[in-house]
């Protein structure tokens, strides 16, 4: 019955996607004789956690005392926006707990554990491990990899084209998917903390990098910009929301609009990983152009790949990433497929 609990814990965690950076995705219930009396999750940094919210749900708060929790994360052992859950378990004499994943968070990372079985509390761990680590596989790769959990995202013709050849005549960005596709782009870029594209795409597309057809949190835009060539007049610049600009040159910074500079000379990836770990953006989309997808992928910098396969034909222009997806999980959206990956096994 472990699983079938830790299975509703995930499913309440899930409720949370985009809304508790730079904490993870934690749900919790509470089992007594076989009857959950409990559930709850978080919602909010800052909020309550997911075993408070378990427990202030319970109305017979005597039954806790002969209770098992069960949480898809370890518990807190440490005061920080919130008091330590372990701590509160304990008070509350829950004399059973069972965790899918270790906190890997160096604050925690086991004393959570600790603590409680200093206190008596019964510990059952690794309750769904694989699923628990790919629900919470953000939060994961940023504090074990030190770094942003990076997805690629892409559009191509059926023939393998990410763009056509533009001219004057023809200046505008190709449209390759469908209303369907482009929604649930918008739905992608409310989950993570942050959103990625090069000069190029910048320039020629002049894209907004907004949530529009969609509810949801606004990701913080990011742009490379080395020269500082691209006009201020783009979208990217209209200060609307926090704004990233990686160049070479030394540059003030406005309201949501910071200039980061590149200190690398060799890979200008590395920039972007390093400020993205300084200032806990747990997740990145790289949404192009193909120049900087390819430089992700030539040095394994990604963890998930999403690429829309368009039904057109473009018969020459750019080329999409060198990328092979064959294996890759297969969807049908309208006349357009979708393919999605990992680079890691969960």
């Amino acid at each position: 019955m472990h699983e079938l609990y830790m299975k509703r814990c995930f499913e309440l965690a899930s409720k949370a996607i985009g809304n508790t950076y730079p904490n993870p995705l934690v749900g919790s219930v509470i089992v007594n004789n076989g009857k959950i009396i409990g559930e709850g999750y978080h919602l909010k940094c800052g909020l309550a956690h997911a075993e408070v919210n378990a427990v202030n749900s319970v109305k017979n708060v005597s039954l806790l005392k002969d209770s098992t929790l069960y949480v898809n994360l370890e518990p807190c052992s440490h005061i920080g926006r919130t008091p330590a859950c372990s701590s509160m378990i304990i008070e509350k004499e829950i004399p059973r707990v069972v965790i899918s994943n270790l906190d890997p968070f160096n604050m925690v990372n086991g004393s959570g554990i600790k603590m409680l079985k200093n206190a008596g509390v019964e510990v059952v761990t690794g309750i769904l491990e694989n699923q628990g680590a790919f629900l919470n596989r953000r939060f994961f790769t940023f504090h074990k990899k030190k770094r942003p959990y990076i997805i690629l995202k892409w559009a191509e013709s059926r023939d393998g084209f990410i763009d056509y050849l533009r001219c004057e005549k023809n200046k505008f960005p190709a449209w390759i998917t469908n209303e369907t596709s482009r929604a649930l782009v918008h739905k992608w870029r409310t989950e993570e903390a942050a959103v990625l594209v090069g000069t190029n795409t910048a320039e020629k597309d002049n894209p907004a990098l907004t949530v529009r057809d969609w509810t949801g949190n606004q990701p913080i835009r990011m742009v490379i910009d080395k020269d500082l060539r691209l006009s201020k007049n783009l979208k990217l610049f209209d200060k609307s929301c926090q704004t990233v600009v990686f160049t070479n040159e030394e540059t003030a910074s406005y309201k949501n609009l910071k200039y980061s500079k590149i200190t690398s000379k060799e890979d200008f990836t590395d920039d972007i990983i390093k400020y993205c770990y300084l200032n806990e953006i747990q997740s990145i989309i790289i949404e192009g152009g193909a120049y900087l997808l390819s430089s992700f992928i030539k040095r394994y910098l990604w963890d998930e790949a999403r690429i829309f396969v368009g039904n057109k034909l473009f018969e020459r222009g750019i080329k999409a990433p060198d990328f092979d997806f064959s294996g890759f999980q297969k969807t049908q959206i309208g006349d357009s497929q979708l393919f999605i990956g990992y680079r890691t096994a969960y």
